[in-house]
Parts: structure tokens; sequence; C-alpha cells
């Protein structure tokens, strides 16, 4: 495993039996993406074609999908990214998908914006993923 922290090699092994990761690597073949091994028992997937969704990068199970070249993802990017990765863990693959629509759906609904009142993107840290706070539509 090539000096992989335990945790990392956990969450790889979670996802990847919760089939988290299956999934992302078919959306990222679909999608016409690049793939390779990463850091953090990650795998990139650059060059992905496909106009959804609209994020600069997004992760299914421990793959994280660009459509932007190799080298794109690095630093808090990539740090946010990771720790979608282990959510995807914690929530058992892809009921993952499911509770992010629905926060989608709850943040759109309090704030206006798709990640401010989102659990998975403030728990991810809204800024590495480049988003920023929005307060409540009855704060305005």
């Amino acid at each position: 495993m090539g000096g992989m922290k335990p945790r990392h090699q956990a969450r790889r092994v979670i996802n990847w039996v919760n089939l988290s990761t299956p999934l992302g690597l078919l959306i990222a073949r679909v999608g016409g993406a690049t793939v390779r091994r990463g850091d953090l028992g990650l795998v990139y997937a650059h060059g992905y074609r496909i106009p959804f969704p609209i994020a600069g990068a997004f992760t299914v199970g421990n793959v994280i999908l660009t459509k932007h070249p190799d080298g794109f993802l690095h630093g808090r990017l990539l740090a946010h990214e990771a720790r979608h990765a282990s959510q995807y863990a914690a929530c058992l693959g892809l009921p993952m998908l499911v509770l992010y629509v629905l926060n989608l759906t709850l943040s759109y609904a309090v704030t206006g914006d798709l990640a401010s009142w989102n659990v998975f993107e403030r728990m991810a840290n809204l800024e590495d993923g480049g988003y920023r706070r929005c307060p409540p539509r009855w704060r305005r």
C-alpha cells in the first residue's frame, strides 16, 4: 500500500465494498475521463466531459472527477474532496447520494444557495471547495 495511512486504506476498502468507488469509476468511464491513482488512496479522473454537475470537481466514493486537466486537484480543493470520500464511507456508500440531494434541497430552501447549509459541504469545509457561506433568507 506504499505508506498509505491506515485511515485512507480503510476508507478505500469501505468505499469499494459499499460500491461507491465502482460507481465513481463507471461515471468516469462514461464521462470520458482519464483515470489515475492519486494521493490519500484516492483516484483522480481528469477530463470528465459530461456537463453535470457544474462543480469544478465532485466525488463518488474514492473517485474525484473533474473536467480540468491533470494537476487541478491539489491543496485545499483536494482536501475538500477527500473529506467527501470519507463521507461516502461513513454513509455506507450509495445512500450518500440521496442524503446529499436532500441537503442540496434544504440548503437552497434556507439560503437560496445549494452549498451553504448542505451539511456535507459544511463538514468538508465550504471554503476549501470554493463555496461561500450565505445567511438564511430570514436574516437578510
